[in-house]
């Protein structure tokens, strides 16, 4: 095996990994903790794998071979070298001790032009400030109307739960159907059938590994967040997130942190959720300083990453 095909696999197996483990919790973090006590984790697993099978082999059909639906159109196959698998290692060990950075800059920088990056960080920008203002909004006049932590009648839990997860079946699509250029970018942009069978696989075993774990440490983004336990404010929460990622998703097929966007989408809520409290503001700013300061950790060391391949290691 030459060892370019050996890079390939270890860049791919790191970042199928890592990008479930930290990006997943962004699209079923609030599914997860909502549903723990309700359903085992075998059964969520099920659900989740086959939404997964679903937008793989149905972006490999249409896309003739190409899983990450097009999302890579900018940046063309390169031979897979150690550096290259570098990226996915630190996200790796990041995602370990609970760190929820963009896995977009961090795995695509290692590819891209600093052309493409610059484009990736103002589209990612802007999906943050979209969802905070359109969260801080929403959030604001639901507070007035609606208790999100209050117990659902027991008539509408099954209309709750079943849009639970619609919505959530919804979102991981639109999810994986951008992100899956994050792993698809060390691999040909033409699979072969067989190599499909195995990127099945690894998908379906990953997440039941991060199931089990009941989300990892990265579920701490949403756990430390108000309400997200209960199914309505899940329910609303990924319906916001699932329209903002789709219409960002539709604009234009440069890739983007979808963590931004859902730090963003948090970070409004939480301040809308306290404007009308105002002994509760100083706890809701260290939240928010701290998610922030994350993206900004991640963005710094996929900057820093770019810069020592393009300028010392190709």
């Amino acid at each position: 095996m030459e060892l370019v095909t050996v890079w390939m696999a270890i860049g791919f197996f790191l970042a199928a990994y890592s990008v479930i483990a930290n990006d997943s919790v962004q699209t079923l973090g609030t599914w997860i903790a909502s549903n723990n006590e309700k359903f085992k984790w075998t059964t969520m697993w099920a659900g989740a794998s086959i939404v997964v099978l679903f937008t793989l082999w149905y972006g490999w059909v249409v896309n003739n071979g190409d899983i990450s639906y097009g999302r890579l159109t900018k940046i063309p196959f390169q031979e897979v070298q150690w550096y290259h698998a570098l990226a996915p290692t630190i996200l790796l060990l990041l995602t370990r001790v609970g760190v929820p950075v963009s896995t977009s800059f961090l795995v695509l920088s290692a590819f891209a032009s600093t052309f493409v990056l610059e484009k990736m960080l103002l589209k990612s920008i802007a999906g943050y400030a979209v969802a905070a203002v359109a969260a801080y909004a929403i959030w604001f006049g639901l507070t007035k109307v609606l208790n999100e932590s209050k117990d659902v009648n027991v008539k509408h839990e099954t209309f709750w739960r079943v849009a639970q997860w619609l919505t959530t079946g919804f979102l991981w699509f639109t999810w994986l159907s951008h992100d899956m250029a994050n792993i698809a970018v060390f691999l040909p942009r033409e699979i072969p059938a067989d190599l499909m069978v195995i990127i099945s696989i690894v998908f379906v075993a990953g997440l039941a590994f991060m199931f089990k774990e009941k989300g990892g440490k990265i579920q701490q983004i949403v756990l430390n967040k108000s309400s997200t336990k209960f199914i309505r404010s899940a329910t609303i929460i990924d319906f916001v997130y699932w329209i903002i990622l789709y219409i960002f998703k539709e604009v234009n097929n440069i890739p983007m942190s979808t963590t931004f966007v859902f730090v963003g989408l948090l970070s409004g809520r939480e301040l809308a959720m306290v404007s009308c409290c105002r002994n509760k503001k100083k706890s809701v700013f260290p939240i928010i300083r701290k998610d922030f300061a994350t993206l900004a950790l991640g963005l710094t060391i996929s900057v820093s990453l770019i810069l020592v391949i393009h300028n010392f290691l190709r």
